[in-house]
């Protein structure tokens, strides 16, 4: 039995909405993806981080919570659900994009938000070194992250680094993806998808054998 709502989390171009979809085809349950495209302050921001910080953040964190929303209203014990973010995201990328007056504002409307959230079951953290993670993103070829620096992605992926440290809030899996390949790898694949449907204890890294 699939952990009823699992949450993949890890710095851009990571491979978390191509993971949350093969785990929901291959189990057969639901998924809710980011709808990042529809964020109308996401193009500039990466050109000009500092002007377009608040707006891009604060269109995330509704949009997010919107979602959250109509996940609650799912039966996930019954199917399950899986999502490529978790809701704490938002406010860890606040965290190094907002100015101080900014941030303080962030977090009175996030503080509200936070308690009608419900927590995922299993939160799996996909590790990957910057210069993979370049890779990835060029390789793509989104419009919208064509501004995305290396210092940038370097700052994310230092942010999730500490964040996750000492996180227990829930069951966390971690999975360094410099040398694993779920979509062109079948053979890790079904490994990690026998772990996720056992119950998760603590924290605990995925070592494909």
């Amino acid at each position: 039995m699939i952990e009823s709502y699992i949450a993949i989390e890890g710095p851009i171009g990571v491979g978390k909405t191509s993971l949350a979809e093969i785990i929901a085809d291959k189990l057969n349950t639901r998924k809710a993806l980011e709808n990042f495209e529809e964020n109308p302050f996401l193009d500039n921001f990466y050109d000009s981080i500092e002007e377009y910080a608040f707006q891009t953040q604060m269109f995330f964190l509704l949009q997010r919570y919107k979602q959250q929303q109509e996940i609650k209203q799912l039966d996930v014990m019954q199917k399950g659900v899986v999502t490529d973010y978790m809701f704490d995201k938002d406010r860890l990328f606040a965290s190094f994009t907002l100015s101080q007056p900014e941030m303080e504002l962030y977090s009175r409307v996030a503080d509200i938000l936070e308690q009608d959230i419900i927590k995922p079951d299993l939160v799996v953290y996909l590790q990957a070194d910057t210069p993979l993670l370049m890779q990835y993103i060029k390789k793509r070829g989104r419009d919208l992250e064509k501004g995305v620096t290396s210092d940038y992605i370097d700052l994310v992926n230092q942010r999730y680094q500490e964040f996750f440290v000492n996180y227990e809030d829930t069951p966390l899996l971690i999975i360094n993806t410099n040398n694993i390949d779920f979509v062109e790898n079948p053979r890790d694949l079904d490994e990690l998808l026998e772990i996720i449907q056992k119950p998760v204890q603590g924290t605990k890294y995925f070592n494909p054998s």
